[in-house]
């Protein structure tokens, strides 16, 4: 069986900010054989665009960085403005195990390709989820912590060394996070109301590292276009904290505040079985298995 690897990288730009420079991170990523580009999404007010390929180990590792390098050459984090929290141009590269692939496997794909980038672009990178090099550096938010404009003090301390590349960021490219890990779902629910402040007590109380849900990374962001604000989520695993625990949790919180929900989205793709989870919840059906009831995995042979 063939080895498959999924790449989901984050650029720190978007088709409405930089039409040019998005147009050229989607012919880089089209023009690498072996890799399939399955999705691309872009959000204006975030200035973020998601990356979703899989391909071999090596048509990914060759896709990651032609990326990289177009987004080096092309965007300029001193001009940078966007909701979503960020420290480089090229953000965070994760490698997810999906076919005859290891965790072991993906974590040696993220190092060959962070070794890569430092000697041919000369922009440095935490390792981060199952590649950290140590436990405080697994948590994407807590290496994320400072963004792009705290970066440089931030790698002048003891503990915040880059595991490829010098203590000092690239000037206009900043600093990635690369690593392995497993899928993760990256989820946000939109409210009626242009009050920030509701969106951001409504994350902190379902944030993991806050005492909410354990598998849950929130923030509250506000879209200007639609003028509402935004519970904005990455779900790192979607059984132990499956959407609807996040979005019924929302609905009720946001309810205190006299504030309804007025819809949701997914940012790339997620497992099937995810949103069949949330099916069976709202359907309550009862003694169901998707894999014995569910049409598309017979045909897929139960995979």
């Amino acid at each position: 069986m063939a080895k498959l690897v999924e790449c989901i990288p984050n650029f720190s730009v978007s088709r409405e900010s930089d039409p040019a420079v998005f147009e050229a991170l989607s012919a880089a990523a089209a023009g690498v054989p072996g890799c399939t580009v399955l999705d691309i999404q872009s959000d204006g007010d975030h200035n973020r665009c998601v990356f979703t390929m899989v391909g071999s180990p090596g048509a990914i590792e060759e896709a990651a960085f032609r990326l990289t390098k177009v987004a080096t050459e092309r965007i300029d984090m001193t001009k940078h403005k966007g909701q979503h929290p960020r420290m480089g141009a090229t953000d965070v590269i994760p490698f997810v195990p999906t076919m005859d692939m290891t965790v072991e496997e993906c974590v040696a794909l993220s190092k060959r390709v962070a070794q890569r980038i430092w000697e041919a672009l000369q922009v440095p990178s935490f390792l981060y989820e199952d590649s950290a090099s140590a436990p405080h550096r697994r948590n994407l938010a807590d290496v994320r912590r400072g963004q792009f404009e705290g970066m440089p003090e931030k790698l002048l301390q003891p503990e915040w060394a880059p595991d490829y590349g010098e203590r000092k960021i690239h000037p206009t490219a900043g600093i990635i996070a690369i690593g392995a890990r497993m899928p993760l779902i990256a989820y946000n629910v939109n409210l009626n109301t242009s009050d920030l402040e509701i969106a951001k007590k409504i994350a902190k109380a379902i944030r993991g590292a806050n005492g909410g849900f354990r598998y849950c990374k929130a923030i509250g962001v506000m879209l200007e276009d639609r003028q509402i604000a935004q519970v904005s989520m990455n779900l790192v695993n979607y059984e132990g904290t499956p959407i609807y625990y996040v979005f019924e949790m929302i609905r009720a919180l946001a309810d205190r505040y006299g504030v309804g929900i007025v819809g949701s989205e997914l940012v790339g793709l997620t497992p099937a079985k995810a949103l069949l989870d949330c099916a069976e919840y709202y359907l309550k059906m009862e003694n169901f298995d998707c894999r014995q009831q569910v049409m598309e995995y017979h045909l897929l042979g139960g995979e």
